[in-house]
């Protein structure tokens, strides 16, 4: 049975026909999986898959200071996009942690398209709204106005070219424009958070099933949240609330590359710049199990009996058949090769900071 206090996609009932096993994410009842975590994972990797994101956030920035917004918000260059180009952004708060991380996307002068995440999304269009204040520009959530399907996998090219009247040779990474799908006015972007090459397609809400229907009907694998979990740390792109939050900066969660100092001033850039210039006191690093077990998103590294570090996430790998993860360790300790202790569930083992990502598909 759906319980009523949760909200739901405009795939919810089409998710239970398929067998998806609903759980509660972030006030959404999502499917965790269908017909397996690990079968679902290899099939993004080796073929194709399909997850339903329309749980994420939508806002739009318009108006002559909307770029002046977007620069005094983010910590990206938001100046370097052109018409139908995005980026990856973090929202930072005067502290330089994050509000969120983000994708932000220009599609046309004065005017952006902003996807957060499900949980953030409220809280993300009240901090924009509050920035905004005095400035000539609007700021919308419009989350209600997009159902959002992320295809993702080697053959996503394929499978969608037969559905669109886009050339999708065409269409660079991180690129997105307008698209007809299935007959449906659509947005698509050649982006996702799997590592692999893929599409996230906007609809409207009621346009999402019959979408959805065709690209089942492909044999496109329907996936949950657990592949989408395996595969993005597999990628190493990072979780909010797990890896990122108000309390960490992109410098300590290894985002330097999102932070663009010479762009003038934005929130926490002063935090930033030290931390850039002098190393910050913590680092997030990869690393896999040295000895047995999976060490899992809250436990406690430790040296000598104290606190010194945290597990942020942590899996099993289904492509490296391996115990990985990320963790947040004092800088003079996140040395490549170096060796730490995590608590797992009270027991000292071992683990190895390893390169990051785990995993990169070959171009």
């Amino acid at each position: 049975m759906a319980d009523p206090a949760l909200k739901k996609t405009p795939l919810h009932a089409m998710e239970q026909a398929l067998g998806g096993k609903m759980v509660d994410f972030g006030g959404w009842e999502l499917p965790v999986q269908y017909t397996g975590i690990i079968e679902e994972h290899q099939a993004v990797r080796e073929r194709v898959g399909v997850f339903d994101v329309s749980h994420m956030g939508e806002i739009t920035v318009r108006g002559p200071a909307a770029l002046d917004l977007l620069q005094k918000t983010t910590s990206n260059d938001v100046s370097k996009l052109d018409d139908g180009r995005a980026q990856y952004n973090g929202m930072l708060y005067p502290t330089g942690g994050f509000v969120d991380d983000l994708w932000v996307g220009r599609r046309g002068p004065n005017d952006y398209l902003l996807v957060v995440n499900a949980s953030n999304a409220d809280k993300d269009f009240e901090w924009l709204a509050e920035c905004a204040k005095g400035m000539d520009v609007e700021v919308r959530n419009v989350s209600d106005q997009y159902a959002l399907l992320a295809l993702q996998g080697p053959q996503s090219q394929t499978i969608l070219q037969s559905l669109t009247d886009v050339d999708l040779t065409k269409l660079k990474y991180y690129r997105f424009g307008p698209a007809t799908v299935c007959g449906a006015k659509a947005i698509v972007s050649r982006s996702g958070y799997t590592g692999e090459d893929g599409f996230e397609i906007f609809l409207s809400p009621a346009d999402a099933p019959r979408v959805m229907k065709q690209l089942l009907e492909l044999h496109v694998q329907p996936c949950g949240l657990g592949a989408r979990d395996t595969l993005r740390l597999e990628a190493k792109m990072a979780l909010y609330g797990n890896d990122i939050d108000h309390s960490t900066t992109p410098i300590e969660a290894d985002l330097a590359w999102i932070v663009k100092l010479e762009k003038g001033d934005f929130m926490g850039r002063d935090i930033l710049q030290r931390e850039k210039a002098e190393g910050p006191k913590r680092k997030l690093v990869g690393f896999e199990m040295v000895d047995r077990g999976i060490a899992r998103h809250g436990y406690p590294v430790v040296e000598g009996g104290a606190e010194i570090g945290i597990v942020t996430s942590g899996t099993y790998s289904p492509t490296l058949k391996k115990a990985i993860g990320l963790a947040y360790l004092p800088l003079d300790k996140s040395a490549q090769g170096s060796e730490f202790t995590v608590l797992i569930r009270g027991k000292e083992t071992r683990a190895r900071v390893v390169p990051t990502p785990f995993y990169k598909r070959a171009k």
